[in-house]
């Protein structure tokens, strides 16, 4: 009988099929880190894309926070230019009326009667003067309290002073509101 080896063809399959799964191994083990790199490069580029939209987007919040200071500093100087407007429209609308009370007040000053101080605090006016007799003074509240301008005199001091042997006056101290009449009787007053 003939004999016949049959351990180098076994040997020579085994070392084709370990050559093979080498070859196979290295392959996947190739294509795994091929896919692993490209999932890094392609997450990397994700992740810079989107910091490149997070500093973006920073980038307009704050030109847009600057906008807000800006409107908000624009917004205060709008209301103290209205402040300001308002007061200068109030101070021309009181032009006349001060005008008007110090009329009021001349044409209810009566003769033998004169003003040595007049001031206004709010709608009260103060007002200091001399007088040649209480009668006068009295005349004087009496046309005071007939205007429509002049309102609720109240008499503070009268005081009798000498100034000589036969001169005699009275010093006094008087307070008065000053109100607006109403619209009609403003405006029929004003007519003539």
């Amino acid at each position: 009988m003939a004999r016949i080896n049959l351990l180098p063809w076994r040997e020579q399959l085994r070392e084709e099929r370990k050559k093979e799964f080498l070859t196979i191994l290295a392959l996947v083990v190739i294509f795994a880190g091929a896919l692993v790199f490209l999932g890094d490069r392609h997450l990397n580029g994700k992740i810079d894309h989107q910091n490149a939209r997070n500093a973006f987007l920073q980038k307009e919040i704050t030109l847009l926070e600057a906008r807000i200071k800006e409107i908000e500093q624009l917004q205060a100087r709008r209301t103290q230019l209205l402040d300001r407007m308002k007061i200068i429209q109030d101070l021309q609308g009181n032009r006349p009326i001060i005008v008007r009370v110090f009329d009021e007040l001349t044409r209810t000053l009566p003769d033998g009667v004169y003003f040595t101080s007049v001031s206004m605090k709010g709608s009260a006016v103060s007002i200091k003067g001399g007088a040649e007799s209480n009668s006068r003074v009295s005349k004087l509240m009496r046309q005071m309290d007939a205007s429509d301008w002049l309102v609720s005199p109240n008499l503070t001091a009268v005081r009798a002073v000498t100034s000589g042997a036969l001169d005699q006056a009275n010093v006094f101290e008087l307070t008065v509101k000053q109100t607006e009449p109403r619209a009609g009787a403003a405006e029929g007053e004003q007519q003539p």
